[in-house]
């Protein structure tokens, strides 16, 4: 197991310098000059020279990135070109925001998904199969911005129950950002649940249990649903993974304090190395996620365990 978790670290470096050189690549090639975005449009042609020439804009570009890349090797993300303060200080105040709001946007997602998924392969070919994959479809079709919009509108501007946007009021605060960002990822945890619970029961040895006199509701939740979750475990992590990058709209809708709405606004302002670090975040986290699941699916089903060993 321990070899095993040490070839995935490892497997992450050629991840970030691919991630890192292709997103150097494209801001370098994005209009605009962050020179002449921190001093504004009234400076002159040898004040944002000069600034340019400060912070080595005028370099190549792999010159640029591997300065770069030596900073990140010793735990530097560089300095704010908008703020001047560290980028790593900046990230890590927002990390915080960006991990609870995507980890209680995944409670919401499974607590609506599994039983969804579970109940419609039951229920195969009735009104409420085909309700609630009716609900999923909406699920996945509906853009998280305008199922943010659409949640305000009622929630926060018609009812008053929740805020309309920031973090000040701690968990009313969290319920609305927390709804639109899972109810897109419930939908593929419910459909996949679906189809897998449908091969399942399919199986003899599910058969051979119902033989034996066990209730039905034994059998679905003691024998078949702990095989049918290792595709779900997966669709899960991937969510997880997707929800961390997918929170830039959610932050930006809701005005979120993560790393998400701090990336757009970094984008906006042509700060390339808070780019870079929200990016490497996103992508270090994503890994790892993917990670824990792989390490789960060893406690879920015992044959992938001995994998491990």
């Amino acid at each position: 197991m321990t070899k095993f978790i040490i070839k995935r670290l490892l497997a992450l470096i050629p991840v970030l310098i691919g991630v890192t050189l292709l997103v150097f690549c494209i801001l370098d090639l994005a209009p605009g000059d962050p020179a002449k975005t921190i001093l504004g449009e009234e400076a002159s042609v040898e004040a944002i020279e000069a600034l340019r020439e400060e912070m080595g804009l005028d370099d190549p570009l792999l010159v640029r990135y591997g300065r770069y890349m030596a900073g990140l090797v010793q735990g530097d993300l560089g300095t704010s070109y908008k703020t001047g303060d560290p980028v790593s200080e900046e990230v890590w105040a927002r990390l915080p925001n960006t991990i609870v709001l995507a980890l209680t946007s995944t409670v919401v997602a499974i607590i609506l998904a599994l039983p969804l998924g579970v109940l419609a392969a039951i229920k195969q070919n009735t009104l409420f199969d085909g309700i609630s994959m009716f609900i999923s479809l909406i699920g996945i079709s509906m853009p998280v911005f305008w199922m943010g919009l659409l949640l305000i509108l009622l929630f926060a501007v018609t009812l008053g129950w929740f805020p309309v946007s920031g973090a000040d009021q701690g968990i009313r605060s969290l319920v609305l950002p927390s709804i639109a960002l899972g109810f897109m990822h419930m939908a593929s945890i419910a459909r996949t649940t679906r189809s897998s619970m449908l091969e399942t029961i399919r199986q003899d040895y599910i058969r051979t249990v119902r033989a034996k006199g066990l209730p039905e509701r034994e059998v679905i939740t003691d024998h078949a649903l702990k095989n049918a979750l290792i595709p779900t475990i997966t669709v899960i992590g991937i969510q997880i993974g997707q929800m961390l990058g997918g929170s830039v709209l959610t932050e930006s809708v809701f005005a979120w304090p993560g790393i998400g709405r701090y990336m757009i606004q970094s984008i906006q302002g042509r700060d390339i190395p808070s780019v870079m670090g929200c990016i490497i975040i996103f992508a270090i986290g994503f890994a790892l996620v993917n990670l824990l699941v792989d390490l789960i699916y060893g406690f879920v089903d015992p044959r992938i365990k001995a994998q491990y060993k």
